[in-house]
């Protein structure tokens, strides 16, 4: 992900993850939606010949996962033929989806593109609280039915639920679904107030509830086949390495990615540091599609790497290099992406040692 140039001494880092936003179109009206996502696609979307300009610049000097998402990306009547391109150059490709419009012809298309791997979203337990979630009668039913033609064609796939104080309390009903499904990863995203989220930003949990539903989240570690990976919640990996016993090996996996080893890559070409945090860090279409000049050279790519010189307990903490607070969070609550993060208990020992 990161390591030593051999002759500046300076760090580099290089993506492993670029999340591809093809379409803000989609049919559901999630009260969470970061993109505020809305039922047809927008004029200024990328062209299916600029995609295949953005990956093959891509290829040209990495070979990061893309990550095909939306909006909803099964509404791109494209969207094999950029898997299929992404697998020509040597990219490996995923895509996250909602279910509505994946049945088994999709499912064998995407198997056919070279897509291996899926996300499906289940932010309840049930179809009563995951439809209100979502603002579509029948989403439930359908993401179900999504998820056993994935499996029939031989994807495997992943569930991804978006936690906030309205469905917290069914966290664990919700991964005993996955894990009876037969999901390999189990990934709630903890609630980041922005895009259409800004609406419900009184649904965030407080400080203290966060610590809890990590804390549990770490407890399950290991308790099934279904790995755990927790999104927008970097100080889940504080918590993983203040819970290892000695003699453990150290837990693998950073905090906040964005603009380290991850980016985001919006419908229109602008591109930032994760789809949470809508600042724009350069423009494709204005730089030739030239995204590797993009993620070396952008203002805002340089700062969120130096952790150091993040403000408040961030800038002071110990599990600095390993967490880094959520640079979105701190953002949508502050107006300033490089501040502490704004939701974590945790007192750095440099600063309890300067107290």
């Amino acid at each position: 992900m990161d390591g030593t140039g051999p002759t500046s001494g300076r760090p580099r880092f290089t993506p492993r993850l670029i999340a591809w936003e093809l379409t803000r179109a989609c049919p559901m009206t999630c009260r969470h939606c970061r993109a505020a996502a809305r039922p047809s696609a927008d004029a200024d979307d990328l062209t299916t010949e600029e995609g295949y300009r953005l990956l093959e610049n891509i290829a040209s000097f990495w070979q990061p996962i893309i990550i095909l998402t939306g909006g909803e990306p099964l509404l791109r009547p494209d969207v094999f033929d950029l898997a299929n391109r992404a697998r020509s150059l040597g990219l490996p490709v995923v895509l996250a989806t909602c279910g509505m419009d994946l049945d088994d012809e999709t499912a064998q298309r995407l198997m056919d593109a070279g897509i291996r791997h899926i996300s499906i979203s289940l932010d309840g337990a049930t179809a009563e609280s995951h439809d209100a979630i979502r603002g579509v009668p029948g989403a439930f039913d359908a993401a179900l039915q999504g998820i056993e033609a994935a499996k029939r064609a031989g994807l495997s796939f992943q569930v991804n639920t978006t936690v906030a104080r309205y469905n917290v309390a069914e966290l664990p009903a919700i991964r005993d679904l996955a894990i009876r499904l037969g999901a390999i990863v189990f990934n709630p995203f903890l609630l980041v107030p922005t895009g259409r989220g800004r609406e419900i930003a009184d649904e965030e949990l407080s400080a203290e509830e966060y610590e809890e539903t990590l804390r549990w989240l770490a407890e399950q570690r290991g308790k099934s086949e279904t790995q755990i990976r927790v999104t927008c919640a970097p100080q889940y990996q504080r918590i993983l390495r203040e819970r290892r016993r000695p003699g453990e090996p150290e837990p693998k996996g950073h905090g906040c990615m964005g603009g380290k080893s991850f980016a985001f890559v919006a419908h229109n070409g602008k591109v930032q540091i994760c789809g949470f945090l809508d600042v724009e860090c350069g423009d494709l279409r204005r730089e030739g599609f030239d995204f590797h000049k993009i993620w070396e050279t952008s203002e805002m790519f340089q700062e969120v790497r130096d952790v150091g010189s993040y403000g408040g307990r961030c800038g002071e903490c110990e599990y600095g290099p390993v967490c880094g607070g959520c640079r979105a969070r701190a953002y949508a609550m502050t107006g300033d992406y490089l501040s502490e993060e704004p939701f974590c208990l945790h007192r750095p020992k440099r600063t309890s040692a300067k107290g």
